[in-house]
């Protein structure tokens, strides 16, 4: 049927409409990305079939047969890969969270001696900063296992640091504290305190309750309703104190020094741009704004709470997400010194013992994947409460 020329008028009108060029673009896009996932997705599928591969993840539940040192659970060598893939997880979670935390705190005070008006603290937090930015990372954290805890004396020439705290070659002891119930009654406290923050929360808007109500009933839950539980519950405090039986020390809490590297590495690394984050954030304050606030009477506390923080957020928090981000990811680097991560323990041990190549890197980026998705979710949550309100 012969188009008219009022037909093929509306058809080119059509066709230049911005909407359906940019359907008709990702339309081709997703083809194209379909096309190539088929592609890859059967040249697996071929190779794993003429080499007589076994595939599926059935392997999980096979016998691993190897020794894990550090783990935050019971492990056997008779137990799964799967639960090998849990501790390696886990391991990696305990990183990665007590970096972001130790990495924040860190960076925070180097930031402000950065700005502060102290020769002597500009100078050392600016050497600090321009010498851990410009050295790999890798590079760090092989230099503190190696130089700085590998020449560390024997267990029986220990170096006492007090209350009981004991550093050697195989790691740091502390004293482990023990609660009689195992910590039930604290973490009924911990769910008790968490419902009362939840109540507060909403009852907020229809009591017209101020923020810092809020903040100060959530820290006082948070203490007091755990202290409380494990009163009433008639909870009894003790340490185990590591002590020296034989050729290393029994009991106590043992930090192993491919834990204290990694972990050291990692922290001293992210603290490094974090504190230039900060200082950024800082700075991009207007100076008007505080001269404006101390010419209305604040404190100086009142005045970095109430006019220079909830700015600096505002700046601070998108790039914080990403470092946050390199600092879970950099954890991977723990197979360079044998920490058990997931690459150590499920990337490397168990894919030479499988051989499923495929299952095993497939679970691993997934792993990564998720941990991302799940910072930067709460980062970007977090970041919507910071962000300015456009006008």
């Amino acid at each position: 049927m012969e188009l008219t020329a009022g037909h093929r008028s509306r058809w080119a009108r059509l066709c230049y409409q911005p909407r359906v060029r940019g359907w008709a673009a990702q339309g081709l896009v997703a083809i194209i990305l379909a096309g190539l996932a088929w592609f890859f997705v059967g040249n697996a599928i071929g190779n794993v079939s003429r080499r007589h591969l076994t595939s599926g993840f059935g392997f999980l539940w096979s016998t691993a047969g190897f020794v894990i040192d550090d783990t935050l659970i019971d492990w056997n060598p008779i137990d799964s890969y799967g639960r090998a893939l849990l501790i390696g997880v886990l391991n990696t979670m305990l990183v990665g969270s007590l970096g972001v935390v130790l990495s924040t705190m860190l960076g925070v005070v180097v930031a402000l001696m950065r700005i502060s008006s102290n020769l002597l603290a500009q100078s050392t937090a600016r050497t600090f900063v321009e010498f851990v930015r410009n050295t790999p990372e890798l590079l760090q954290i092989i230099f503190w296992y190696f130089v700085v805890l590998q020449p560390l004396p024997p267990p029986r020439q220990s170096i006492e640091l007090g209350w009981n705290i004991f550093l050697n070659v195989r790691g740091l002891y502390l004293p482990d504290p023990v609660l009689s119930d195992g910590g039930a009654s604290l973490g009924w406290g911990l769910l008790g305190s968490l419902a009362v923050l939840a109540l507060a929360l909403t009852l907020r808007k229809s009591l017209e309750l101020p923020r810092v109500v809020i903040v100060g009933t959530g820290f006082a839950a948070i203490i007091a309703m755990p202290i409380i539980a494990a009163v009433v519950a008639g909870t009894r405090l003790t340490w185990e104190i590591p002590a020296m039986q034989g050729f290393n020390f029994s009991g106590g809490l043992h930090l192993s020094p491919e834990f204290i590297a990694l972990l050291g590495g990692l922290t001293i690394y992210s603290a490094a741009f974090i504190s230039e984050i900060v200082r950024a954030g800082i700075q991009a304050v207007d100076r008007g704004q505080i001269e404006a606030a101390r010419s209305l009477g604040l404190l100086h506390f009142r005045i970095v709470r109430l006019v220079i923080v909830p700015q600096a957020l505002r700046i601070i928090v998108p790039p914080l997400t990403s470092q946050y981000l390199n600092l879970v990811k950099g954890s991977s680097l723990a197979v360079a010194i044998g920490y058990p991560d997931i690459v150590q323990i499920f990337a490397g041990t168990v894919l030479n013992q499988s051989g499923q190549a495929i299952e095993v890197m497939s679970i691993t980026m997934l792993i990564y994947l998720s941990f991302s998705l799940l910072i930067s979710a709460y980062m970007n949550w977090y970041n919507r409460h910071v962000a300015r309100v456009a006008i």
